[in-house]
């Protein structure tokens, strides 16, 4: 059965171009109606345009769909409280955040301005912040939202060169394990996309030729998954993007359990590196102390 989203109502952050673009394209071929939210800066950051958005919103009502562009900036918190406001406003309720709107700022760590630093994190993890604190409250209220936060090979496994983008990058994973927590018993599943596509942004840093190849409607798919009923899961990490798709996952090792009777030292933990390190058997953990598996065998 097709997915729909009718009667449904999406935020989409940096929807201008690139991704956010194919993720609004295909929501609104779906039957939701779409807040395009897009300042129109440049990848690094500067500047502001208009038209992007707009652009978007052209496309989206000339294909029959219906969409109205926001143009604040996440990195603002009055700029994220108004982007659910306009869609409040202008649809009367709000389903779906997803959190794309990013810029880059790449330079090897001994080179790093401190603005290098703090204009990235504006973007991304507190523009995330932003437009979610809005927007949390709305779901609670209604007893369902879907999320999509945006995290990055880079964040999971690093880049050279990408310091503040990966720092960054990895809080996403912080936010998301702690919001499908808060946000469980209230319908509300938080996840998160590790895209692989070309864009503005990533045209900074790779081939054009594989630019051009990697599309970004290769990656919405997954995106659009995530933020449909259908989908009741929360708390995942998905990597999408040039024909593929996986998860990925932070899991804890079995490690040793030696007791607290006596206090070891530095080297009995030398001699019990290769247990201590050791993933055979690893799970991942819905929780501090809870294993996935026994958060799920705790709901029955």
């Amino acid at each position: 059965m097709p997915i729909s989203f009718e009667g449904q109502v999406a935020l989409v952050t940096g929807a201008g171009a690139g991704l956010g673009r194919a993720y609004a394209m295909d929501l609104a071929r779906r039957g939701a109606r779409v807040v395009v939210n897009d300042l129109g800066g440049d990848p690094h950051g500067l500047g502001e345009n208009r038209s992007a958005a707009q652009k978007v919103v052209d496309e989206i009502k000339a294909a029959g769909g219906d969409a109205t562009p926001n143009y604040n900036s996440v990195a603002d918190y009055e700029g994220g409280f108004n982007m659910v406001k306009t869609a409040i406003d202008t649809y009367g309720r709000l389903d779906v955040v997803i959190c794309n709107a990013g810029i880059l700022r790449d330079v090897a760590f001994h080179n790093m301005s401190e603005d290098d630093w703090d204009k990235v994190f504006a973007v991304h993890i507190k523009g995330s912040f932003t437009v979610l604190r809005a927007a949390w409250p709305v779901f609670r209220q209604q007893s369902y939202g879907r999320v999509v936060l945006t995290t990055s090979s880079s964040g999971i496994y690093g880049q050279f060169g990408q310091a503040n983008y990966g720092a960054a990058k990895t809080a996403m994973l912080g936010l998301m394990n702690v919001l499908k927590q808060e946000g469980a018993k209230y319908n509300v599943t938080v996840n998160t996309i590790a895209p692989v596509a070309g864009t503005r942004l990533t045209q900074t840093v790779m081939p054009q030729e594989m630019v051009d190849k990697l599309k970004p409607e290769m990656v919405a798919p997954a995106v659009v998954y995530l933020v449909s009923k259908e989908c009741t899961d929360s708390g995942l990490v998905i990597e999408a993007g040039a024909g593929n798709f996986n998860r990925a996952a932070i899991v804890k090792g079995p490690g040793i359990r030696p007791g607290m009777d006596d206090i070891k030292d530095a080297e009995w933990v030398q001699a019990n590196w290769a247990a201590i390190t050791s993933l055979e058997g690893a799970e991942p953990q819905w929780r501090t102390g809870q294993s996935l598996k026994d958060y799920l065998a705790s709901k029955g």
